[in-house]
């Protein structure tokens, strides 16, 4: 079964239902629903066809009724899920058929029980479908589903919690009807300690949808003043790039940027992020991600890249992160990996930015027209700089040839939306060379690998596009977003081009003057001259004054053209006027409303072009010197038109026959609401009357209360002097209280001195108490030393006593050998015999006198190192003990050898 088919049978059952309401109806609806479910048609109201507008607003319908099943209800807010996929389907569902107040209102119904899976389903679809969008504060219920939401966020039962905060950060985002009344609530302080506490909380979504919701309430009040002061600001981005690098998902980086988008929109907070030490990190990791291959994410990243852009100060530190040159490590790690833009990639972030313009896939334009952006403004700072750097100049070598690529594979027979896409892209592509070529050495880059083939046939296939699309031959949509302004965009910016290039690429000035004098040039020139901005007026300005002095510019055409464009503005602004005052007598329908002109308005630009045509046959019949050929292309360019506009006029009638058929079932739908306004206004006439009843009521207790209120002056009066007696109280009560705060503030300095001073006395008890054992101890020791040194002169003494009489003993023996030397005489011979021995004896006396000498001197030197005898004593008895044996060899030596110690005397 095709989609047409299912749509039928769909909006077959919607009316049934609605007729009949029975199980039966119910279930083959419910099928219904789920096949065209299943189908996945999700750019089903992008067509712009009536019959799947019908079956979407039934569906609505019939979801926003509160006798309808939840089962059915769950089925068809599935489907209306799916719808809600792409920008365009959300802004009709939200503009056109007010999805965003059914939804309400089926969670006003089931508020006893939120937990319920159809409340959370539609507050899942009321997050996608109010993401970047803006809610009207007096569509119905909408004030219900803020109570609702800010009940549940205080509620901190995490599976309803972060659908609401979701939602309520996008409501209060740019909506500042939705702040006033959030922050008039009287629970309002409760909300925001709920949300601050919530910023602690271990999910990070959690976190951001927190900080967005306190951002967008409290950034310029004292609430936000205190969380986005300048000593936490920094902790804040932090964190916010800690989300966005390392976010739980998609969703959880898409709302951390839009927070940081909005940050910077906010001048303190711009200057706060200037001055973050940490932004090239941050920014480096945030580049890291779009190696990721998901375009969601990426777009999210580039458009936060494009926000950076937006602030002077940090366009420079973004230009020093995506320029940076790679390390030579990883320089080196990436030619061992193989040569190209694959194997370097992750070693430049710049690289990445390439990445995203070859080649766009299906979905990834976006990525492609932001990453052309965001080239286009940090290359104009890079090459706005004094010095050009290397790195800037390698990286416009690997950039020239992708976007160079990026201007072919436009097939003119493509869809419309196609056409579009690569218009746009050819646009931002053409603006990034014109913004390169402004710099000499990067202009002759350029113009190295730029060939005029390129530019001329480029430029060829966007006129045949532009051609096809004439707004003389087709109807403007009164916006510059049609398809024959972009493609009309794109023809200048190629064109200008190809004049910043003509000297320096071989045979441009030639392809350059051949497309200024072709026909087809009219279409866009005359749009840049009649254009509201200013920078496409500048363009076709230019172009004009080289096109003017060439012999086959057809300057009349143009001139045709430039007043058609304004005839047709001045219809249009009427025209608005005209619906504007039809819409103020006719209520608007729910579903979609087929915009059309009236009949009369096709007519009268048919009469207006045939007397543009008389007037130019009048014209060329003065001016002798235009050629014929040039008038029979004008003459054949209106025919074009009239045949074309009678294929549109046709189109158009159709289009009211529908418009027709819908307008009757919009005319029954109102008396339906009629019917109900009838009901209300009667139930207001019963309550009128309650009103009035109750107006008399408190008229009588309005007298009483007179009385009370005499009484109650005289009390007041009473209670004035009493309040000017307590304020002089409290004067006095504040003086005391500051000589009390001083009292104690002295009090509780000296407290702290005492209980460092009461430290201190315990440290120093502590060491009198070890100085005390140190010194019992000494004291012991200097009792046994000065025992052992009495008993050390007692034996001295002895030794001096000894010594004395080894002394008179060895005077004896002087006398002795006085005598003996008379003896001696006799003894010559003797003393020859015993010559050698006499030599061996006085050896061995000299070494005995120094002995002697010794141990006088050691005898001595022990009277004055008596302080040191502990230490020393065991060295002393070795030294006595020494003593005493020398002692007895001189004894021995003495006694035993009388004779001959007699003639060593001698």
């Amino acid at each position: 079964m095709d989609v047409t088919t299912c749509l039928k049978s769909l909006l077959l059952a919607i009316h049934q239902y609605r007729d009949n309401r029975t199980a039966h109806n119910a279930a083959q609806l419910q099928k219904q629903v789920e096949e065209l479910s299943g189908m996945r048609c999700v750019r089903l109201l992008s067509s712009g066809q009536v019959l799947p507008s019908e079956c979407v607003c039934g569906l609505v319908e019939l979801a926003g009724d509160p006798n309808t099943s939840p089962t059915l209800t769950g089925t068809i807010i599935s489907l209306l899920a799916q719808l809600v996929c792409d920008d365009e389907s959300r802004d009709v569902l939200q503009s056109s058929y007010n999805l965003t107040s059914t939804l309400a209102s089926i969670i006003h119904c089931h508020s006893a029980t939120p937990r319920e899976p159809l409340v959370l389903q539609c507050l899942k679809v009321l997050q996608r479908l109010t993401y970047n969008g803006r809610i009207f504060h007096c569509s119905n219920y909408i004030h219900e589903l803020i109570d609702f939401l800010m009940s549940n966020i205080q509620s901190h039962n995490d599976d309803i919690t972060m659908p609401c905060l979701g939602l309520m950060a996008n409501l209060v985002r740019y909506n500042l009807s939705v702040q006033t009344h959030i922050k008039a609530l009287s629970n309002v302080k409760v909300f925001y300690r709920t949300l601050i506490n919530f910023l602690a909380h271990n999910s990070l979504t959690v976190v951001v949808f927190a900080l967005s919701i306190l951002a967008s309430l409290t950034l310029n009040e004292d609430v936000g003043e205190k969380l986005f002061h300048a000593k936490n600001i920094h902790q804040t981005f932090q964190l916010i790039f800690n989300i966005i690098v390392n976010g739980d998902g998609t969703l959880t980086r898409k709302y951390s940027v839009d927070l940081l988008v909005d940050l910077l929109k906010n001048p303190k907070m711009a200057d706060y992020l200037t001055r973050y030490e940490h932004f090239s990190v941050c920014v480096s990791q945030v580049l890291g991600l779009l190696h990721v291959k998901d375009p969601d994410s990426a777009a999210k990243v580039l458009e936060l890249l494009l926000a950076l852009c937006g602030v002077s100060g940090l366009r420079s530190l973004l230009c020093e992160v995506v320029f940076r040159p790679a390390a030579p490590r990883l320089r080196a790690a990436s030619r061992r990996q193989g040569a190209g833009l694959d194997a370097g990639q992750k070693t430049q972030p710049g690289l990445a930015l390439i990445q995203w313009l070859s080649s766009p896939a299906e979905g990834e334009e976006l990525c492609c027209l932001q990453a052309l952006q965001l080239l286009t403004e940090l290359l104009e700072e890079a090459l706005g700089s004094q010095v050009v750097s290397v790195c800037v100049l390698g990286f416009v070598e690997l950039l020239v040839p992708v976007v160079l690529d990026l201007l072919q594979g436009l097939d003119p027979a493509a869809p419309d939306s196609q056409l579009r896409t690569h218009c746009i892209r050819t646009t931002h592509t053409t603006s990034l060379l014109l913004m390169l070529c402004s710099e000499d050495s990067v202009c002759r880059l350029v113009s190295r690998q730029m060939s005029s083939q390129l530019c001329l046939s480029q430029v060829e296939l966007l006129l045949s596009c532009c051609h096809n699309n004439d707004p003389l031959t087709c109807p403007l949509t009164g916006h510059d977003s049609s398809l024959s302004h972009v493609c009309s965009e794109a023809v200048l910016k190629a064109v200008e081009l190809m004049s910043k290039l003509r000297q320096q690429v071989k045979d441009m000035e030639t392809s350059f003057y051949r497309i200024l004098q072709d026909q087809r040039m009219v279409t866009p020139l005359s749009l840049a001259l009649t254009s509201s901005h200013r920078e496409h007026v500048q363009t076709g300005l230019r172009l004009l004054l080289e096109a003017t002095p060439l012999p086959d510019f057809p300057s009349l055409v143009l001139g045709e053209s430039i007043a058609a464009n304004n005839a047709y503005r001045q219809r249009e602004a009427e025209l608005s006027v005209k619906r504007v005052a039809v819409q103020q007598d006719v209520p608007a329908p729910m579903g979609k409303s087929l915009s059309g002109r009236s009949p009369s308005s096709p007519s009268h630009s048919i009469h207006s072009l045939i007397e543009k045509l008389q007037n130019g046959m009048e014209l060329q019949d003065q001016m002798k010197d235009v050629r014929v050929s040039e008038i029979m292309d004008v003459y054949e360019q209106k025919i074009s038109s009239l045949a074309s506009k009678e294929g549109r006029l046709q189109d158009l009638l159709e289009a009211k026959a529908l418009a027709l058929s819908q307008a009757d079932r919009l005319i029954t739908q109102y008396r339906c609401q009629r019917a109900q306004a009838e009901a209300e206004a009667r139930k207001l006439a019963s309550m009128l009357k309650e009103a009035e009843q109750r107006r008399e009521e408190l008229q009588a207790e309005l007298g009483s209360q007179v009385l009370e209120a005499e009484r109650a002056k005289g009390d007041i009066e009473e209670l004035l002097q009493h309040n000017a007696r307590l304020q002089a109280d409290s004067q006095e009560h504040q003086s005391l209280k500051g000589s009390y705060n001083q009292l104690l503030n002295r009090f509780n300095e000296s407290e702290r001195l005492l209980k460092e001073l009461q430290a201190a006395h315990i440290s120093l008890t502590k060491q009198m108490d070890t100085l005390r054992k140190t010194q019992d101890t000494l004291r012991l020791q200097h009792d046994k030393a000065l025992c052992e040194l009495k008993e050390r002169e007692e034996q001295m003494k002895s030794f001096q006593s000894e010594l004395q009489q080894r002394n008179s003993d060895i005077t004896g023996l002087r006398g002795e050998l006085r005598g003996q030397e008379e003896r001696g005489r006799a003894k010559e011979k003797e003393r020859e015999e015993l010559e050698e021995t006499v030599d061996i004896l006085r050896k061995e006396l000299n070494k005995t006198e120094l002995a002697r000498k010794d141990a006088s001197i050691r005898a001595s030197s022990l009277e004055l190192q008596k302080a040191q005898v502990e230490a020393k004593l065991q060295k002393k008895e070795d030294e006595l003990n020494k003593h005493s044996s020398m002692i007895a060899m001189i004894h021995s030596l003495s006694s035993g050898k009388q004779k001959s110690d007699v003639n060593l005397s001698l």
